[in-house]
């Protein structure tokens, strides 16, 4: 995806969230000081837990094909979907200084992770709570986006 049109479709998501109510200004406030942890926390324990995914289920995987799993749909899925969300962490802990000095690339990366994390859960056929999770992560993006330069 080049700059612009990665941008484009950063706007495209901004039109449908500014459409949204606006957080209190002091709300607003809060969630940009805690961002940059937030992100530091989550990108830490998402690259753990993504390690430790992907350990258990190579560890688990010959008996997955024992117990009928086979192929990609099988139990690839799972695979794919835990490399995802690893590099969804790593884009977090990547953020941790854009985020920190409020520039615009910080936020930038939060936002990939997010579309990451979406595109993850629906890999791993977890459509409801991923598409609700990423629709509450995108309406606080959008409503901090403004304080980051």
């Amino acid at each position: 995806m080049t700059k612009k049109s990665s941008r484009e479709f950063i706007d495209t998501m901004q039109e449908w969230f500014d459409k949204a109510p606006a957080l209190p200004k002091n709300v607003r406030q809060a969630l940009v000081n805690i961002t940059p942890w937030i992100a530091l926390i989550f990108g830490i324990l998402g690259i753990l837990g993504g390690i430790a995914g992907l350990g258990l289920l190579t560890v688990f995987a010959p008996f997955a094909m024992f117990g009928g799993a086979s192929g990609i749909t099988g139990y690839g899925t799972g695979f794919l979907a835990e490399i995802i969300w690893l590099v969804a962490s790593i884009l977090l802990l990547a953020a941790f200084p854009g985020t920190k000095a409020r520039k615009l690339g910080g936020w930038t990366l939060l936002f990939w992770s997010e579309v990451l994390h979406l595109v993850g859960s629906l890999v791993a056929f977890s459509f409801i709570s991923g598409i609700i999770g990423a629709v509450i992560a995108f309406y606080l993006l959008f409503q901090i986006k403004p304080y980051y330069k």
